[in-house]
């Protein structure tokens, strides 16, 4: 009996110190990430700008630089009042909900944000909001922008310095609408194509998703090092979404990326790695998790790996919602994302409790004043690079870029359709499909899938403009067509 409780002993305490070393070992795998070098090296005198701002604000001022809130649910009033940082427009949000708004009207709406954050008369510092937009395929979400392949056809061109006028021409045609920030390019690597956001990536292969990621964050932002860089027709990419949202179990999309974090590393990360190295100012979470962490959640992704080892020094913005989806957060309060690393939400409707409850957690410290002032120093560190202290308001950033005139330009839509031609890839028919089958042997709209079959436009555009369905010739649509 004794020797059986002796053994029985042993082997809790082995199994204590396995389990102990399990949790220890969790958010550190020994695996090293590579130290980014940005070519946007920080500048001591803006340092010490932040730092005297970051003396004068109050609480609720930081907090507010922290909160994005979808146009939607906030108004310009609000935005003076409780010192929001940014805001956005999903999909599907227009001015004055206006889907064939017109250019001067998006000009109009991102100016009455602006005058209303710079606005010092009620005691408030004059911070300038940012506005970020999902240009994804081109100013997607404005009618008579240009629009260009997904990054999936992009991608078949096989062509970085395409990649990079492309980014160059959206840049223009975005600021001649007064938005100052886009939440691209996306530098997933799909590795499953039942992922339903296949398209979004340029490449399965990590190599060409590098390599074009580079140049995407150049055309957008500007090189550094050159007077383009956040010049007037420039604007803030986004590298998103950190990371693994392609290398999830299934394809599942949100879903659980079950992979190593060496496999995390060398495959799926290698976007961030050229992009930051391009000077990205912003990495977007993602909404799945890595061996069922949420990465709105990840202390050890979005500190210790990306901004620790990475060295990034821009901030991280959360995606549509997705800190409330993190364990023990819902939409409105999430302290957990915040000492994660997060350092803005993308709040949408429920901002105002989220403001609130934000705001209670720092004065308790449950989110430590360290890390507030961490990511109001970060946000504030982006606009200032990008040049939003500069003065000049998105109605002089339009009238420089040619508002009226920009968008859809015969320069624009040349080289969107020098894209097209680019992205076409002939596939050729060793007895895969026997084309002279006299009953139809598969289905268009099983190829096609999703109900953006018949919109050429394809993702992030359903709403955004009158689209012409989809024509299939007579030849083929007999083996087609279901």
């Amino acid at each position: 009996m004794k020797t059986y409780q002796t053994s029985l002993l042993i082997s809790l305490a082995l199994l204590a110190l396995v389990a102990c070393k399990t949790e220890s070992d969790k958010p550190s795998t020994g695996v090293t990430w590579p130290a980014v070098n940005s070519p946007i090296q920080k500048d001591p005198a803006m340092e010490a700008r932040i730092s005297e701002l970051l003396s004068r604000m109050t609480v609720e001022q930081k907090v507010g630089q922290m909160i994005q809130a979808e146009i939607r649910y906030i108004t310009p009033e609000q935005v003076k009042k409780y010192h929001i940082g940014s805001i956005l427009n999903g999909g599907g949000t227009f001015p004055n909900n206006d889907k064939y708004a017109s250019e001067m009207d998006w000009v109009n709406v991102a100016e009455a944000y602006y005058q209303a954050s710079v606005d010092t008369s009620d005691g408030g510092l004059g911070i300038p909001v940012i506005w970020g937009t999902d240009a994804v395929h081109g100013h997607n979400n404005v009618v008579r922008a240009t629009l260009f392949p997904h990054n999936i056809g992009l991608g078949a061109t096989r062509n970085p310095a395409l990649i990079r006028r492309i980014g160059a021409a959206t840049a223009r045609e975005v600021s001649a609408t007064g938005v100052q920030w886009t939440f691209a390019p996306t530098v997933a690597s799909p590795r499953d194509d039942r992922w339903g956001r296949t398209y979004e990536g340029y490449s399965e292969d990590p190599a060409i998703v590098r390599q074009f990621a580079a140049e995407m964050v150049k055309g957008i932002q500007g090189e550094a090092g050159t007077d383009e860089l956040f010049s007037p027709s420039k604007m803030v990419a986004t590298v998103k979404h950190f990371v693994g949202d392609g290398g999830t179990q299934n394809g599942r999309d949100r879903g659980d990326a079950r992979i190593s974090e060496r496999e995390l590393r060398d495959i799926h990360a290698q976007g961030y790695v050229a992009g930051l190295g391009a000077g990205a100012q912003t990495v977007m979470a993602s909404f799945n998790s890595w061996n069922g962490e949420r990465l709105h959640g990840s202390f050890h992704m979005l500190t210790e790996v990306l901004k620790n080892q990475m060295g990034f020094d821009g901030f991280v913005v959360g995606d549509w919602n997705g800190h409330g989806f993190v364990k023990g957060c819902d939409f409105t309060q999430c302290a957990q994302s915040v000492n994660a690393g997060l350092d803005m939400f993308m709040s949408i409707q429920e901002w105002p409790q989220l403001l609130e409850n934000t705001i209670k957690q720092a004065k308790n410290g449950e989110i430590p004043m360290a890390r507030i002032d961490d990511a109001v120093r970060r946000i504030l560190r982006v606009k200032m690079r990008a040049g939003l202290f500069d003065g000049m308001s998105p109605k002089a950033r339009a009238k420089i870029n040619g508002v009226g005139d920009v968008l859809g330009n015969p320069e624009h839509r040349a080289l969107a359709r020098e894209a097209v031609r680019q992205s076409l890839v002939l596939l050729k028919n060793k007895t895969v499909f026997c084309l002279c089958h006299p009953k139809p042997i598969f289905s268009w709209r099983a190829m096609v899938h999703t109900t953006l079959v018949n919109n050429p436009a394809g993702g992030h555009c359903r709403g955004k403009a009158r689209v012409t369905p989809m024509k299939i010739s007579p030849a083929p649509h007999r083996y087609t067509t279901a």
